[in-house]
C-alpha cells in the first residue's frame, strides 16, 4: 500500500493541498475547492495499489519550498521531485512541461510539435488537464494558438496570477 503524506499551506490563491510518497516525491498538488478532482485522480491512479492519506506537516521540506515560490522564490519549483503516475504519453506530456522556463509559455500545438507529434494538440491539451502536480509540473505556462488564457484546471484567474507572478503578463 502506498502511504501520502499530506500538508495544505496558504497561498495568495487559495489553501493548497499537497501530497507526497515516502521518499518525498510529489504526487499530488491542488487548490482545496478542487480537492474532489484531485481524490478522484488519486483513485484513478492508486485504487489499485490501495492508498492511505496521513496528515504530515512540511513533508520533505516541500510545503516550504511551495510557500516559497508564492513568495518569490521561482525556481525552487525546478528541483522539487515528482512521481507520477499516467500514461506513458501524459508523464511524456508532464515532463515536456517542465522544460517550460519560468517567465515563458508555449502553446499546446508548439507542445506537440516539441513532442514529434505534430496536429496531437488535442491529446497535449488532455494530458495537460489531468496533470496531477499542478505549478510543479507548470501546466498553467500553456496556452491557446492565439494567446488566450485557455483550460486551466484551477481556473483562468489563477492562471492569470500565476503568469504574473512569473513575470510573463505584466500588471
Amino acid at each position: 500500500m502506498l502511504t501520502l503524506l499530506e500538508d495544505k499551506i496558504a497561498t495568495p490563491l487559495g489553501p493548497l493541498w499537497i501530497l507526497c510518497d515516502e521518499t518525498f516525491h510529489l504526487r499530488a498538488i491542488e487548490w482545496e475547492e478542487h480537492s474532489d478532482r484531485m481524490e478522484q485522480l488519486l483513485d484513478i491512479h492508486y485504487r489499485g495499489e490501495g492508498y492511505a492519506r496521513v496528515a504530515a506537516q512540511n513533508p520533505g521540506g516541500l510545503s516550504h519550498k511551495l510557500a516559497d515560490y508564492f513568495e518569490g522564490d521561482l525556481s525552487v519549483i525546478e528541483s522539487l521531485p515528482t512521481a507520477t503516475a499516467g500514461t506513458a504519453f501524459q508523464r511524456e506530456v508532464w515532463q515536456a512541461l517542465r522544460t517550460i522556463p519560468c517567465g515563458h509559455v508555449m502553446h499546446y500545438g508548439q507542445l506537440a510539435e516539441q513532442l514529434g507529434r505534430p496536429g496531437a494538440a488535442r491529446a497535449v491539451g488532455a494530458a495537460n488537464g489531468s496533470n496531477p502536480v499542478s505549478i510543479v509540473v507548470p501546466c498553467h505556462r500553456v496556452i491557446g494558438r492565439n494567446g488566450t488564457m485557455t483550460g486551466y484546471a484551477g481556473g483562468v484567474q489563477r492562471k492569470e496570477w500565476l503568469l504574473r507572478h512569473e513575470g510573463y503578463l505584466l500588471l
